[in-house]
């Protein structure tokens, strides 16, 4: 896969409900940003179809559906991913070893029948949601940071190329792993950013500081998409970044 642009390593989370509210965000802000993630909302929603139109008009997508099931049913999720020609997709690195195993060499197999560049397989560690008391509910015992680190590891062990992870892992994590592994960072909130009602990011950093501390790619979603202007607050973060 080719090295990020970085020029521009914003990634617009379309958060949206709808496609109308997508097709908005995507038509106003391509040019402006990195390429477009879309999540299990927009994707339930408006399905594969979307992600070939949005493709066809040349755009980065990333794919983020944390695909997380026995290893034959991610391989068969991830070619099927593959064939829509994405830049990125999103598995569960807690599925293990096996599974992290089938995702890649699925992602790589298919890009070969189909001629296209093989897509990013994104090991996601842990949500960047959680804290460590939610850990603790689910049977972790260990500190977030070494969960994420043990996960890490083990996702590179298996051939994964990115990880998505928290802002302030990105420091950790460059110490442990080859310096080719892309790291992609949600949970990004502007220096000028007001809170945001209902934010369920625990763990975000700046845009500039997150690029300091060695993250490839931004992954923004509402400090963008419910700004007053897109474009102007894309603008304002990638001025904030040089």
């Amino acid at each position: 896969m080719n090295h990020p642009n970085k020029k521009n390593p914003i990634l617009v989370a379309l958060d949206v409900p709808s496609e109308e509210q997508a097709w908005k965000l995507v038509d106003s802000l391509s040019g402006h940003v990195g390429g477009f993630k879309i999540g299990l909302e927009l994707f339930t929603t408006a399905g594969p179809a979307l992600v070939q139109a949005i493709r066809e008009r040349n755009a980065f997508v990333f794919l983020d559906l944390k695909f997380h099931d026995i290893p034959n049913t991610v391989s068969k999720a991830v070619r099927a991913a593959t064939r829509l020609n994405v830049q990125m997709i999103t598995v569960h690195t807690c599925g293990g070893s096996q599974m992290l195993r089938a995702a890649e060499e699925a992602a790589q197999a298919q890009a070969k029948e189909d001629g296209i560049e093989p897509p990013l397989i994104l090991g996601v560690t842990v949500l960047t949601s959680m804290d460590g008391a939610a850990l603790q509910e689910v049977g972790v015992e260990t500190a977030i940071g070494g969960q994420v680190q043990r996960l890490a590891l083990l996702a590179a062990e298996s051939g994964i190329r990115g990880l998505v992870c928290s802002p302030l892992e990105i420091t950790l994590l460059r110490q442990i792993l080859p310096e080719t592994v892309q790291l992609i960072t949600p949970g990004i909130r502007p220096a000028q950013a007001q809170p945001i009602a209902g934010d369920d990011q625990k763990r975000a950093l700046t845009p500039k500081e997150a690029i300091e501390a060695g993250a490839d790619w931004l992954v923004i979603g509402r400090p963008i998409y419910a700004a007053e202007d897109p474009v102007q607050a894309a603008s304002d973060i990638l001025e904030s970044l040089s």
